[in-house]
């Protein structure tokens, strides 16, 4: 039987309608749904079934909405999958602790709803932001990023490592338009994201702070398969580091490439992405690349379930 391993998609791979299917066909993903919204004190079903674009990139509702889909979608194929290993980007992370039983369904949504609020308020006069940078090396984004930061006498990283050609960097606004602009003047792309604030970076040192007692008060088990970290990008194998690396997420990296190609390393050849759009799946090439020989790339597969019916359709 094929091992997988699962990925789980953070923000940005939301959808209207989003889960409605799953939810309307078990009464325990709906359940779900229910429980997220008492836990998070939004009308998330109103927000992501009815709503608008702006009402959906809400961090403090996207948290808790993406995370009860992307778990329902695992509960739709736990009993047909066999996962080896696991991983999420950013927000997803806790989807993949949930699904390998590091974290049960309580506490995750109650940490995600929290983290959402802190994120959001983490930056109430927009003094950070974030840009994706875009076809240029990793070489000269980290040049790049260390030029504007240097310019601006401000903060700037690179918080995203998604693939080499796709990185993102976070800091104070002044800085991000700086290394925009830097990224046009070296050939590349420079992109503003529609966000609240400098993720992943120093700039949530406060939410984090905050987040903390909620993280240290949960139950972190032993995963039931190993989960790759993003400030890392290496596997943990007891709830002790799990905690302890999620303690760091807020602030840190994510170091997605990385992430990749150690799953590669320890084995990884096929990947199954959970979530309602197809995101993670077209990374894993890309960061693989270099690090594949001919005969392993073609032995590589990518599958996705977004739907009711992709759930009913998979077949190992």
């Amino acid at each position: 039987m094929t091992e997988y391993s699962l990925l789980f998609p953070g923000q940005g791979s939301q959808t209207p309608g989003m889960g409605r299917d799953v939810a309307e066909a078990r009464p325990e993903a709906m359940q779900l749904w229910k429980r997220a919204e008492a836990v998070s004190g939004l009308p998330l079903r109103e927000i992501f079934w009815e709503g608008d674009d702006a009402a959906m990139s809400d961090t403090r509702a996207l948290q808790p909405a993406l995370t009860v889909v992307n778990l329902n979608l695992w509960r739709e194929l736990s009993g047909r999958v066999t996962a080896r290993a696991a991983a999420g980007h950013s927000l997803g992370e806790f989807s993949a602790l949930a699904a390998a039983g590091v974290l049960d369904e309580e506490s995750t949504l109650r940490i995600v709803s929290l983290r959402g609020r802190l994120m959001a308020e983490a930056d109430p006069d927009r003094r950070g932001g974030m840009a994706a940078l875009l076809k240029m090396t990793p070489e000269t984004v980290a040049e790049i990023v260390a030029e504007a930061a240097r310019e601006t006498d401000s903060l700037l990283i690179v918080a995203n490592y998604n693939t080499p050609g796709q990185l993102v960097a976070s800091g104070s606004r002044e800085a991000v338009e700086c290394v925009c602009a830097k990224a046009k003047e070296r050939k590349g792309r420079g992109v503003p994201l529609a966000v609240s604030g400098a993720f992943h970076s120093p700039m949530m040192e406060k939410a984090n702070k905050e987040l903390d007692p909620l993280l240290r008060k949960a139950v972190w088990r032993k995963p039931r398969f190993p989960v790759y970290c993003n400030v890392l990008g290496e596997a943990v194998t007891d709830g002790e580091s799990a905690r302890d690396m999620m303690l760091r997420q807020m602030t840190s990296s994510v170091r997605w490439i990385d992430t990749m190609r150690n799953e590669f390393r320890d084995g990884v050849r096929h990947w199954l992405e959970l979530g309602p759009k197809p995101l993670l799946g077209k990374m894993v090439a890309p960061c693989v690349d270099a690090v594949a020989s001919p005969e392993d790339k073609a032995a590589l597969s990518v599958r996705f379930v977004g739907t009711l019916e992709d759930a009913a359709a998979f077949q190992d």
